[in-house]
């Protein structure tokens, strides 16, 4: 892969993380980490994909840095972590896997002959188990790191005892 694909590919899932930040009206000091945490976590990705790895945990690996990178730079911009780390996460939807899903779904309903069927069923259903496994890696890719590194946890909780 070229280097200036990949700092183009960077460049764009920087920008786009930076687009729905300003959607969910993230302050605008975090806008420039917000940038550099998509960009890192989609390149993960391109580059687990662009190697021949599975697409399921090339996003698993990219949400996992970016859950572990929003961290210091919550502290660093006085943000909550997931106020960073959920809209440097959304370029990484399949989007292209769930649209063809919906197309298979909606092939499906007409009237096709049974080796037909079986085919667009059998994509569709690829399609669709690709979209659960990837949301599911984005969700444990954020959350994870966000869980092990939280300062107060069960040390700092006071359990009543009911007798």
């Amino acid at each position: 892969m070229e280097y200036f694909v990949l700092l183009e590919k960077c460049i764009w899932l920087g920008m786009a993380a930076i687009g729905f930040a300003v959607l969910f009206n993230v302050p605008s000091r975090a806008l420039g980490y917000i940038g550099i945490m998509g960009a890192l976590g989609g390149i993960v990705k391109v580059l687990f994909v662009h190697q021949d790895v599975s697409v399921i945990l090339g996003t698993l690996f990219g949400a996992t840095l970016i859950g572990f990178l929003g961290i210091p730079f919550a502290h660093k911009t006085n943000c909550p972590p997931p106020v960073l780390a959920i809209p440097a996460v959304i370029p990484m939807i399949p989007g292209k896997f769930a649209y063809k899903m919906m197309i298979g779904l909606i092939n499906l309903s007409g009237d096709i002959d049974q080796a037909t069927y079986i085919y667009i069923m059998s994509d569709t259903l690829n399609n669709g188990l690709k979209v659960m496994f990837i949301l599911m890696s984005i969700a444990g890719g954020v959350g994870i790191p966000l869980l092990i590194a939280r300062r107060d946890s069960a040390k700092g909780m006071h359990l009543k005892r009911k007798f």
